[in-house]
């Protein structure tokens, strides 16, 4: 097995090892170490089917819970991201986040396998949050030290939520099956300077979006810094840019980056299997 960093702010890229069958206890041990010390790595020319792709996350940790999303047919743990190529819906997931972080026990990565791939566009960007803190100036970490983030999918999953009733459904509508919920409305708070759970490295953990606010802090001081803190937390000196190919597989620590898919293949269908892996 051969990993070969991408020299961006975080990102490698794994060749020789076949993700299709069953793995050693010693392959396994040796991919979630590349991971944690890389938080993003692709694997590019794994032909994988919906059996491999579920195989691969129990190697990697089992299952976390994916809500609000149907799976696809047949199956409990794999989403489909889907656009078609008519489709006029705004892009999924096109701000920054980290999957799943208003759950008690946020997942510790995602999979996502790349099927149909558009000839142009449709990069993943991630954003290194161990980067983030430490290039921090220290003013601005004196004014988030000890604080505790509210967490809530309300925005995006609630019946008037982003993806709620609004969300453009029928011919050149949505594809992905989403399925908002009045859940969506449940907080759960996490420290948002967090060590990592494995490595115990500080980092930030979450953004704008799913943290809606901070405890103890009113909510006209905290949207600004949330904003301010989003345009921080992104920019392109902590970026991967992640170009797809089909039959690649990539998979990312959500307690170390940011994430946030991107558009420009208008007139081209895009699918990916995704998996949630676990909390650890």
């Amino acid at each position: 097995m051969q990993i070969e960093p991408v020299g961006q702010a975080c990102g490698a890229v794994v060749t020789g090892v076949e993700l299709a069958g069953p793995l050693a206890a010693e392959t396994v041990a040796a991919i979630r170490a590349a991971w944690l010390q890389h938080h993003v790595l692709a694997f590019p020319d794994q032909k994988l089917s919906d059996d491999n792709l579920e195989r691969f996350t129990l190697a990697m940790g089992g299952f976390g819970e994916d809500p609000f999303i149907a799976p696809i047919a047949g199956r409990q743990h794999i989403i489909a991201v889907a656009r078609a190529a008519d489709e006029t819906a705004p892009i999924f997931a096109e701000t920054w986040h980290t999957d799943w972080s208003f759950q008690a026990r946020p997942p510790a990565g995602t999979c996502l396998y790349g099927i149909t791939i558009p000839p142009t566009g449709g990069d993943t960007l991630f954003a290194n949050q161990h980067l983030a803190l430490d290039a921090m100036p220290s003013e601005l970490r004196a004014r988030i030290e000890g604080l505790v983030a509210i967490h809530s999918a309300q925005k995006a999953y609630a019946p008037e939520g982003f993806y709620g009733a609004a969300d453009p459904k029928g011919p050149g509508g949505r594809s992905m099956d989403i399925r908002p919920s009045e859940t969506a409305r449940a907080t759960q708070t996490h420290p948002f300077i967090r060590r990592h759970p494995e490595t115990g490295r500080e980092g930030l953990f979450g953004c704008l979006g799913y943290v809606i606010g901070f405890e103890g802090m009113a909510d006209e001081e905290a949207l600004p810094l949330l904003v301010e803190l989003y345009h921080w937390q992104g920019q392109e000196r902590l970026q991967y840019r992640h170009r797809w190919q089909p039959n690649m597989l990539v998979m990312w620590d959500n307690r170390s980056v940011l994430h946030a898919a991107t558009g420009g293949y208008q007139g081209h269908a895009r699918l990916l299997h995704r998996t949630t892996i676990a909390a650890a």
